[in-house]
Order: structure tokens, then C-alpha cells, then sequence
């Protein structure tokens, strides 16, 4: 077999970079290699593998005189330039079931965390405090929860949250389509015909769109106002989906009960406006796939998937 070269540019578990060793073929890890650097080596490589900080941009794509795959372990695919890849015959893979429950269960922690004021009570007894007057919540059970979108981490939520006794609209326009809404349909949630509905009546409402021009913004400066005084905004998809000063504006008025956040239109977050948004506002660092089973299944699939290919052409 001819020499096959794979540049893994952001951190995968070893599971993974064994598959490619097994397959023969040599591997170069370089977890910090910037997109200056980048558009200089990656003409050197066969395959790629890249995580969320490694933007493959059509400037560094031009560069890839010899690159025939790109790997995302994981679900997104905006850090890549398709349009580019598909111009230059580059396949590009991903593992789009990898995170579902974990970004799933993350969403439903971030539910309860909002619903029982579980962050800001933690917060308060580390400074001696005992404000056990202040924290009245409210429970799951029984409360209206709407997905808009139903991919995969969408319907692994929809589960647990029916398991809860929940009720369970959806709106899926930007999904699969029919096959979507005749899933959401079989497990028992309500359909809804636009998200403004959908706002109006959730007192939860968690976000599971990919980022395009078509759903940035999908909550914005008009519709926020649509939502209950207090529903709760989860955010673990893109951080595009929200127009982050409508939101701010919304909680400090507190025209919503609260928002929790996993996802940044810039990653490391700096917007210091959200960072100094406190009381009713979760921020996490984008660690919705940050569990050990997730990183390995991740892996492992797209080494498999990106061996499969390479030995294939």
C-alpha cells in the first residue's frame, strides 16, 4: 500500500489513533497547529481529522494538493468548508450519532439546574450563606418542553424528558422533514406548525439546529418577546442560533425566567456582556460531548470510517 499520512490537529482519544496505526498508516498529532501553519503542512497529508477548533477554511483547503478525506469527530460541519471540499473531490466525514446522549443528558442537566436553581444555591452556600427561602423551584414533571429541531441528540432528549412525564412539542422544519415529525409523532409529542407557536406555549425550550444562514438567529430580538415570563432557554447546539444581545436584554429585564448556554458564536467565549450576566444565566465551555464514552465512540468511528475510505480508493 502506498504511504498514507493522517494530520490529527485536534485531541482524539488514543483508541482512535490506533485504528490508523493498525491500517498502516502514519500519523502526526499536532493538537496546536494554527490555521497559519496549517495552510503550509496540510498539502503534506492524505486525511485529516478535526475536532471544533480546527477551522478548515477554502484558504487552507487550497493548500491540500494531496488531501483526499477529511475526519469531524463529531456532529458539526461548519468549521468546514464543503463547498471547497466537494471542488476539490476531498470526501469529508463525520460521526453525527456520536454525541447524541451525552449532549441529550447535558441538556436535561442544564433543565434542572435552571428549574431548581441548583448553580446559583451551590454558589451561595460556598460563601456561607443558607438562603433556602430564595431558591423555591419548580419540578419537571408536567411542564411543556419544546424541541425545535428533532436530529438524533433532539430525540434522545424527547426520551428522557417523556420518561419524566413531560410534555414534548416539536418543531422540525430545519430537520429531517416528514420522517422527523412522523417520529416525534410516534413517541407522543405535539407537532407545531412555527416556532412562534412553539414559544408561546413551552416553559422550556432547548435548541437542536446546525448552524446555516437559514437558522442563524433562529431566537432573535422578535420573537424572545413571545416566550413566557418564565420559560428557560437551553442552548447545547450552535451558538449562531441566538441573537446573544436579545437574550441578554431578556434576562436582565427578566421577560424570560432564565437561559443556559453551551455553545458560542467565538469559542473561547469573550463576549463579556454574557460573561457578566449573572443570576439566571448557565454558561458552560461547550462541553456537551465531553464525556469519556463520547470521545472514544467519536474516535473510533471516525478512524474507522476514514480507514474504510482511504483503502477503498
Amino acid at each position: 500500500m502506498i504511504d498514507v499520512k493522517i494530520l490529527i490537529s485536534d485531541k482524539l482519544e488514543e483508541e482512535g489513533i490506533e485504528i490508523f496505526e493498525k491500517n498502516g498508516f502514519e500519523v502526526v498529532k499536532d493538537f496546536e497547529i494554527t490555521n497559519e501553519q496549517l495552510k503550509k503542512e496540510i498539502g503534506n497529508y492524505d486525511g485529516i481529522v478535526v475536532r471544533s477548533r480546527t477551522k478548515l477554511t477554502a484558504e487552507v483547503l487550497e493548500n491540500a494538493k494531496n488531501l483526499k478525506v477529511i475526519g469531524r469527530a463529531g456532529v458539526g460541519l461548519d468549521n468546514v468548508d464543503r463547498e471547497k471540499a466537494a471542488e476539490l473531490s476531498i470526501e469529508v466525514l463525520n460521526t453525527p450519532d456520536a454525541p447524541s446522549v451525552s449532549v441529550a443528558e447535558l441538556a436535561l442537566g442544564l433543565m434542572f439546574t435552571l428549574a431548581r436553581h441548583i448553580s446559583n444555591a451551590d454558589r451561595t452556600m460556598h460563601n456561607g450563606e443558607w438562603n433556602k427561602n430564595q431558591y423555591l423551584g419548580y419540578t419537571l414533571k408536567g411542564k411543556k418542553l419544546g424541541l425545535i429541531g428533532f436530529g438524533n441528540i433532539a430525540k434522545e432528549l424527547a426520551k428522557r424528558a417523556l420518561a419524566l412525564e413531560m410534555e414534548v412539542g416539536v418543531y422540525s422544519r430545519f430537520s429531517k422533514g416528514p420522517k422527523a415529525i412522523e417520529e416525534a409523532k410516534n413517541m407522543g409529542c405535539v407537532i407545531y406548525s412555527s416556532i412562534d407557536e412553539l414559544l408561546k406555549e413551552a416553559q422550556i425550550i432547548s435548541l437542536h439546529l446546525p448552524a446555516t444562514p437559514q437558522t442563524e438567529n433562529t431566537i432573535n430580538t422578535e420573537n424572545i418577546k413571545l416566550m413566557r415570563k418564565d420559560s428557560i432557554l437551553i442552548n447545547t447546539a450552535r451558538g449562531q442560533l441566538i441573537e446573544e444581545k436579545a437574550l441578554i436584554d431578556a434576562l436582565i429585564k427578566k421577560e424570560i425566567g432564565g437561559a443556559a448556554v453551551d455553545v458560542y458564536r467565538e469559542e473561547p467565549l469573550k463576549d463579556m456582556d454574557l460573561i457578566n450576566c449573572e443570576g439566571n444565566l448557565i454558561l458552560t465551555p461547550h462541553i456537551g460531548a465531553q464525556t469519556i464514552e463520547t470521545q472514544v465512540y467519536a474516535a473510533t468511528k471516525i478512524a474507522e470510517k476514514m480507514s474504510n475510505f482511504l483503502k477503498n480508493l
